[in-house]
């Protein structure tokens, strides 16, 4: 007998980041052979610590471009995309599954601004 599926877009499900990335996949060995804290202390003297918009952490822009490197992801438009749907790359950039994505432009001024 045909049955259409039902739709469970709409429950709520008790998840957690960790236990849906594999523990084989590429970003849990980067994140385990990688230890990139000393970016953020490489870069404190071009923030401002009392004034200006909160900034992206300097060890995310890193991994946005690292991802974008070694997954292909040429343009930093279609890899926010992928951010926004990929949890492998969220779980990797710190980021839960209802934080917003950082635009695409801040990452493009960033990358010029910091590793031009």
């Amino acid at each position: 007998m045909l049955k259409e599926p039902s739709a469970y877009q709409h429950e709520l499900e008790m998840v957690t980041l960790e236990s849906l990335v594999p523990a084989e996949h590429l970003v849990r060995k980067i994140d385990k052979a990688i230890d990139l804290s000393f970016i953020r202390e490489r870069v404190a003297h071009l923030y401002c610590a009392n004034n200006g918009r909160p900034a992206i952490d300097p060890v995310m822009l890193f991994k946005l471009l690292l991802l974008g490197y070694l997954f292909g992801i040429r343009s930093e438009r279609q890899l926010m995309r992928e951010v926004q749907v990929n949890v492998a790359y969220r779980w990797l950039l710190g980021l839960r599954l209802t934080d917003k994505v950082p635009d695409a432009s801040t990452i493009s001024q960033n990358r010029r601004r910091r590793f031009a």
